[in-house]
């Protein structure tokens, strides 16, 4: 029986300049879609799939994120005085005990796929997730986004397994692009990956999105790639490498993605979980009729 997902990578080393001027002081992560910063909903989403090892590769500035899962003494300390004991959980809450950070510094911006390689001396060579925080995969109370990958990479012997999801065909020069046959419903396998191909020479529409499972064996395949497009260490020309040797599947995950990479994104999911919360539901609605009327 093929491992179960025990570390999950977060690149998180951008500098976030699509929200300049915030980012300037706020890591794009620690940008928030109601109370919570996106680094929050991929960080749940982790530890649903199983994960007890968060790798967050980042850069040499970035302290936000570190501080945010930090134990704020002084700040916990003056809501137990205040008997503010809902609140003093939720601050506790945000990490499990049993889970544990490790930061990782990415010394250069040279692509994705070097920053999952700055991860190898943490992960080793054991299957691994990785998550991109931009993309914020909502499944309401169901089985987050990379669980179901993880219980799919079980089921097909420790396959490797990447989220897609159809894009308009104008925007495949933005993605990374599969060829896939289709095994199931939501699952294909892959026959070739191309990184951000011109619509005219585009193999399909079908992105793929942030979030991996992948084996101990990309590591290798990453540090004999050679930079591809952009000049980047491409992580999606590893996993062409990889399907020579193995199998890899395109998952259609159950949820909905929000591309909080752009203001849009950050908009619509930051609406979404309004109209999610009970408490804010009405009132929203509300709002959105009297502004549409």
């Amino acid at each position: 029986m093929p491992n179960r997902l025990r570390k999950v990578v977060f690149p998180v080393a951008g500098l976030g300049t699509r929200f300049l001027p915030a980012t300037k002081v706020v890591a794009k992560e620690m940008l928030p879609v109601l109370d919570r910063p996106l680094i929050q909903y991929a960080v749940d989403e982790a530890v649903d799939a199983g994960a007890d090892t968060l790798v967050f590769v980042t850069n040499r500035y970035k302290h936000a994120i570190a501080d945010y899962f930090d134990k704020a003494y002084e700040l916990e300390s003056k809501l137990a005085q205040s008997g503010k004991n809902e609140l003093l959980a939720m601050v506790q809450g945000t990490l499990p005990r049993h889970v544990r950070c490790v930061f990782v510094t990415q010394p250069e911006a040279l692509g994705l796929g070097h920053a999952v390689l700055c991860a190898k001396p943490v992960v080793g060579d054991e299957p691994f997730g990785v998550i991109l925080p931009d993309d914020l995969i909502w499944n309401g109370s169901g089985a987050g986004a990379l669980r179901q990958m993880a219980d799919l990479s079980v089921r097909e012997n420790g396959a490797g397994v990447i989220a897609v999801e159809e894009v308009a065909r104008e925007q495949t020069d933005k993605y990374g692009i599969v060829d896939a046959r289709p095994l199931s419903e939501r699952a294909a396998k892959i026959n070739l990956v191309v990184e951000k191909p011109k619509p005219e020479v585009a193999p399909s529409n079908l992105a793929i999105v942030g979030r991996y499972v992948l084996p101990g064996r990309i590591f290798e395949l990453l540090e004999n790639t050679k930079p591809g497009a952009g000049g980047e260490i491409q992580l999606t020309d590893a996993i062409e490498a990889l399907l020579g040797e193995r199998s890899v599947l395109a998952y259609r995950f159950e949820g909905t993605r929000f591309d909080c990479g752009n203001k849009l994104g950050l908009v619509k999911a930051t609406l979404a979980m309004a109209l999610a919360d009970p408490a804010l539901a009405g009132p929203t609605r509300a709002y959105i009729a009297d502004t549409m009327g």
